[in-house]
């Protein structure tokens, strides 16, 4: 048995699933499934997520999920306008809008947090 090509599903863990779901429609623009008193559900294109409800959650420094974009600086400017801060880490290399790119510029990606402080990011591939 193999999961490749398999669709994963991603568990954000949130202290308020409910306060969290108004933040990932209003300003990510997901699309909302279902609720239960457990968590909230949306659609990434496929692929479901979930805001799980865990009330002591403690969030970590690195990304749990991020987004591929077709144009990262027309992304940020879009969230920036909804009140999304970009993080610009020091020593990392990241232009003003907090763009870090990789070497040989395969990828340009940037992050920034929920309202629960889970670490996301956008990727726009080359």
């Amino acid at each position: 048995m193999s999961l490749a090509g398999k669709l994963p599903m991603v568990f954000i863990p949130v202290p308020d699933h409910a306060r969290a779901k108004a933040w990932y429609i209003e300003t990510l623009g997901l699309k909302f499934v279902d609720e239960n008193e457990y968590g909230a559900q949306f659609d990434l294109g496929g692929a479901p997520m979930r805001l799980v409800k865990i009330p002591d959650w403690k969030p970590h420094a690195h990304t749990i999920m991020g987004f591929m974009v077709d144009d990262i600086h027309a992304s940020i400017t879009a969230l920036k306008a909804k009140g999304v801060k970009f993080e610009i880490y020091p020593g990392f290399g990241q232009d003003e809008h907090g763009v870090w790119s990789a070497p040989g510029g395969s990828a340009k990606i940037a992050w920034f947090f929920d309202p629960d402080g889970n670490n996301l990011s956008l990727t726009e591939m080359k």
